[in-house]
């Protein structure tokens, strides 16, 4: 799966509200719409594959928490939204963050969101996410905190 594919740009985002967290995350989709994940030369990344070619080109987000009435981010030509139930991804919700994270590393998005209820386990998430095998998945950008709303 790593051999063959470009890091996916991954951004971390937090706020003290579900509908905070969409937006900035839907605010982050609109304004680089065509920010692609790309390799630089030397940064371990590989050029994908001629199979890569035929994979739909999307942006992916998942999302810690249940949505808000009138949500900005719905799934669509894309974007692929997943929801995961509230608890600490870190912790409780590791299992289901890792299988629902390899779920969607498969299908090879451009860019990843992932809005996360609380910040209290940041540090773990970051470091948890920068070692194998999402080392060689996953560019981890700086951390996005929204604001309230």
């Amino acid at each position: 799966m790593a051999g063959a594919m470009a890091l996916v740009a991954t951004t971390l985002v937090t706020g003290s509200s579900a509908g905070a967290r969409e937006g900035a995350i839907a605010a982050l989709l609109a304004s680089s719409p065509h920010d692609v994940a790309v390799s630089a030369p030397g940064d371990g990344a590989l050029p994908p594959d001629s199979s890569s070619e035929h994979l739909p080109i999307f942006d992916a987000v998942i999302l810690e928490g249940f949505g808000v009435a009138a949500a900005p981010l719905a799934s669509g030509p894309g974007l692929h939204v997943t929801r995961i139930a509230p608890g600490c991804l870190c912790c409780d919700g590791n299992l289901v963050l890792r299988v629902t994270l390899n779920r969607l590393l498969r299908q090879r998005p451009r860019r990843l969101f992932i809005g996360l209820a609380s910040s209290e386990h940041l540090d773990q998430l970051r470091s948890w996410l920068q070692s194998t095998p999402y080392d060689q998945l996953l560019r981890l950008n700086p951390m996005v905190s929204a604001p309230p709303v």
